[in-house]
């Protein structure tokens, strides 16, 4: 029973709250996101996997690119509030941007580029400030809390999408097929958002590791070809793991084009963000105890077979959908916030956002040619992405668990 029993300190709990109300925010407007577009392109439908992949890709890659950076100015100024308080922020006045949709689907685009941008500032000081608030025995538990906090608000926020869009639902096409209907979404997303970042001002800076005897202040490192070979490593996997792992629009996508009503895929969505929450913290202490790599391990081949399923999936058993949407809230309960512990661990003291900056960047990164390379598959054959990516996940996990180490070697 001890495995299930954890206090959190002060910051951890705070980042936690901040985490919730933010993603009560974003998660009402995510599941809709695929069908407003497929809206906007009803006549040529050839053009919504595309489009979505550009959406996703562009906001969530570009915008990675501050992660390290973003990173390397937190471990250089030794701060870790600010950035984190000011990145919450950007993406709390990105919603604003939502009500312009009606002026074309390229307003989607800028909301979801500048509510990645705040993602992209605020992750990696964020991460760390999450790690050095917290006991060595018990980072995997933070971790895990903190992703729980996530997919928890991210629970209460598809059940407020749903909840609405019941009222707005066209009974014939079971879509929505009125731009208004998202306008009151769009109103009460703001709300918690800005609630969101309240609770970072009562969090308390942390300072990343100096030498007590360099009088000069520790220079993070940004060449990651000098980190841990086992972090190189982990990083390497991390860009074909990626390159598999397209925007979740696409099985949203996926599950409507296989004759699933969008309440009924909202729905989905809403199980998958609930079994996210209720295993995150679950698998953040196992990791404390049993070592993050055998999670990890088992996380990749977990995703494997689910995105396998999801091509698999034919018009006459999509109801098994349902339980693919679960176990694929198990493989992020799992991987999300045991991946950054894992990177944590082997990261240089003085480097420990800088190189969470370097994990979250390749992530975002990868996302751009991973949308366009969904984007244009799903428009070949909508099985053939969630194929690729079963591929790109076990490559992954043939690279972690031959090559990667649990802990750092001699530098």
């Amino acid at each position: 029973m001890k495995l299930f029993k954890h206090s959190y300190n002060r910051n951890v709990v705070l980042t936690g709250l901040t985490s919730f109300f933010t993603d009560v925010s974003s998660e009402m407007l995510y599941p809709l996101i695929q069908a407003f577009v497929a809206m906007i392109f009803t006549a040529q439908k050839a053009l919504v996997g595309p489009a979505l992949g550009i959406i996703e890709g562009i906001a969530e890659s570009t915008a990675s690119l501050l992660k390290v950076f973003s990173g390397y100015y937190s471990d250089r100024m030794r701060v870790r509030k600010g950035p984190a308080v000011a990145g919450y922020g950007v993406s709390a006045l990105s919603k604003l941007l939502f009500f312009l949709a009606s002026f074309g689907w390229y307003y989607v685009l800028l909301g979801r580029f500048f509510d990645r941008i705040g993602k992209g500032i605020r992750t990696a000081p964020r991460d760390a400030l999450i790690y050095e608030s917290t006991a060595k025995e018990s980072q995997g538990a933070a971790f895990g809390f903190q992703r729980g906090m996530d997919f928890a608000g991210a629970t209460l926020g598809v059940a407020i999408c749903y909840l609405i869009c019941l009222r707005y639902i066209d009974p014939v096409s079971k879509t929505l097929t009125n731009l208004h209907s998202f306008y009151l979404l769009f109103v009460v997303s703001v709300v918690p958002a800005f609630i969101g970042v309240v609770f970072l001002f009562f969090v308390k800076e942390t300072r990343p590791a100096a030498d007590a005897t360099d009088k000069v202040r520790p220079k993070p490192n940004l060449n990651f070809r000098t980190y841990d070979r086992s972090l190189q490593l982990f990083f390497v996997a991390q860009g074909f793991f990626t390159l598999g792992n397209s925007s979740n629009q696409f099985l949203l996508l996926r599950s409507m084009n296989l004759g699933q009503a969008l309440s009924s895929v909202i729905l989905m969505y809403l199980l998958f963000n609930l079994s996210s929450t209720l295993f995150s913290p679950f698998f953040g202490r196992l990791s404390d105890k049993i070592g993050r790599k055998r999670i990890l391990l088992a996380g990749y081949l977990l995703y494997a077979g689910v995105y396998a399923s999801f091509g698999l999936v034919t018009r006459g058993s999509s109801m098994l959908l349902w339980v693919c949407w679960i176990a694929y809230g198990l493989y992020y309960a799992m991987c999300e916030g045991v991946e950054k512990a894992f990177v944590g661990d082997l990261a240089p003291a003085s480097s420990k956002a800088t190189a969470l900056g370097f994990f979250h960047t390749i992530v975002g990164v990868g996302l751009l040619p991973a949308s366009i390379i969904a984007g244009v598959l799903f428009s070949l054959l909508p099985a053939a992405p969630f194929f690729f990516g079963s591929c790109m996940a076990l490559t992954a996990f043939g690279i972690v668990l031959v090559l990667v180490k649990e802990t750092p070697g001699a530098a």
